[in-house]
């Protein structure tokens, strides 16, 4: 019988799961290496740890591993019901929250090392943390494609530490009884993204390759008078954000900054599609006129420590596969 270790959080409603205890160990010299290899050989811890029968689609997990820089709390692999993730933001939240229950940090700021870059998070009171994400800028404005069974919508492509398409005029109704209209249209924007051939590029390499934008961010007028905005946001697994999505939050920002409708410092506060909200802020990147650095706060509250069991008679050890 093998066992893992992980402690269940959520942040503004988004579980995530972070491994503590018998994570496979992973080649590599940096946290992208390392994120490169637990994509390659290790799809079945993956789908055995956040997947059904021990979890659910909605997850997402996080493999803490060693820092690419000695001054670095810790590195850190995001991963969903369908692969690995550039970033995560309320996972960050979460990691940062794990960290304080188990008595590794306490209040101040801490540094964790992704896939993407470093990010700084700051650990403060009620539940309180604040994530500065990775550079975010816009990458093409103004995208119209032709959806079926919407018709030509407009849209824009931004990275936040993930791939976004963002659209405002959509003429749906951004309500939580609509969840499944929603995952249906959000899916048929994505599918109509790929048919065009619009992508993002890689934000990491000069070589710039092509990268799927595999997050569709929706918005709407809030329902709480303290939010700006409203959004539904699609990942690439096919589930929703319970949370206001803090990659996709740090994209808007990018956004709003880019039509000068957001200054920086300023705080723009996100309402996500179950009501929670993500307080969002930007300062200009160094050497980069085009982009900005979001900062992302939020909360986040533990809900338990599991101890998962993997039989080698368990005929769904490695979780329950899906065409």
């Amino acid at each position: 019988m093998e066992t893992v270790t992980v402690i269940d959080s959520h942040t503004e409603g988004e579980p995530t799961r972070v491994v503590i205890e018998g994570a496979p160990h992973l080649n590599g010299h940096s946290v992208a290496e390392k994120a490169a290899d637990f994509r390659k050989r290790h799809e079945d811890f993956r789908r055995a740890v956040i997947g059904e029968p021990r979890g659910h689609d909605a997850i997402v997990g996080a493999l803490l591993v060693e820092p690419d820089d000695a001054s670095s709390e810790t590195g850190v692999i995001f991963f969903n019901n369908v692969g690995t993730l550039h970033m995560c933001v309320h996972g960050t939240i979460g990691v940062i929250a794990t960290l304080a229950h188990l008595g590794r940090i306490t209040r101040g700021l801490h540094r964790l090392d992704t896939p993407v870059g470093t990010v700084t998070a700051h650990l403060g009171e009620n539940s309180l943390i604040s994530v500065e994400n990775v550079v975010s800028f816009r990458h093409q404005k103004d995208v119209e494609i032709d959806v079926e069974g919407l018709g030509p919508i407009t849209g824009d492509v931004a990275w936040g530490g993930n791939w976004f398409f963002l659209v405002e005029d959509h003429g749906l109704d951004l309500a939580a009884t609509e969840l499944g209209e929603l995952c249906r249209v959000a899916g048929e924007i994505r599918r109509a993204l790929e048919r065009n051939g619009i992508h993002g590029v890689d934000p990491t390499t000069e070589e710039g390759s092509f990268q799927v934008i595999d997050h569709i961010e929706l918005f709407d007028r809030p329902t709480r008078e303290d939010c700006d905005s409203r959004n539904f946001v699609l990942c690439p697994g096919g589930e929703y954000d319970r949370s206001p999505c803090g990659t996709g939050l740090s994209a808007k920002i990018a956004c709003l900054a880019a039509d000068r409708r957001l200054r920086n410092g300023q705080r723009w506060v996100q309402e996500s599609i179950i009501g929670s909200r993500f307080i969002g802020r930007y300062h200009d990147a160094k050497d980069r006129p085009d982009a900005v650095v979001p900062t992302i706060s939020g909360g986040a509250w533990i809900t338990g420590r599991n101890e998962l069991h993997f039989d080698e008679e368990d005929p769904f050890v490695e979780g329950i596969l899906r065409n």
